[in-house]
């Protein structure tokens, strides 16, 4: 399949987390199109799906300003500038659940909303759980919360547990999990 040609692309805006960009494209089939996408091509951050023994999973509890409540999540961030996924996961872990990690291992990386949005997220899976904790950016202390394995279907349904990409996460940490037990 040949890529949509692009006829003219302008930056509009800029923030300290967003970058808006204008983008004419000219389709194979001649069809021209006008899009404006958010942050093109920024696959910079990670996070973290940490099991610390075999029936528990450690989630976080912190403030999102665009949903101005608190909620249930997985330690995540951004990839610093030259950093390596995997290490920028041990950081996460470090600084916003207090644990370092043993093994860790690249599941997946996935795109929020293809069609406007060039944002990606890498997915870890950290086990070998032993405490360490860094610095981190955050405003305020995140609350660790043990969760049970064998309660991953409540996590699901739990009204705190709404972030996408949390979700997201969980799915792909049940898929690690089932083929962890059939190749044992």
């Amino acid at each position: 399949m040949k890529y949509p040609r692009i006829v003219q692309q302008q930056w509009l805006t800029h923030s300290q987390l967003f970058h808006v960009e204008a983008l004419s494209l000219e389709f194979s089939n001649g069809a021209k199109r006008d899009y404006e996408r958010l942050n093109p091509g920024h696959d910079r951050a990670v996070m973290v799906l940490p099991i610390r023994d075999d029936d528990t999973l450690i989630l976080i509890k912190e403030y999102g300003a665009g949903i101005d409540q608190y909620h249930l999540s997985f330690p995540k961030g951004a990839i610093d500038s030259g950093e390596e996924i995997l290490d920028a996961a041990l950081r996460e872990l470090q600084e916003e659940a207090g644990y370092a990690a043993t093994e860790l291992r690249l599941v997946k990386q996935l795109a929020l909303s293809p069609s406007y949005m060039g944002n990606k997220i890498h997915f870890v899976v950290a086990r070998g759980l032993y405490p360490s904790r860094l610095e981190g950016d955050e405003p305020e202390p995140l609350e660790v919360i043990e969760w049970p394995l064998s309660k991953l279907s409540e996590l699901v349904l739990d009204a705190r547990f709404i972030e996408a990409y949390a979700m997201a996460g969980l799915t792909l940490l049940s898929h690690h999990l089932a083929a962890k037990k059939t190749s044992r």
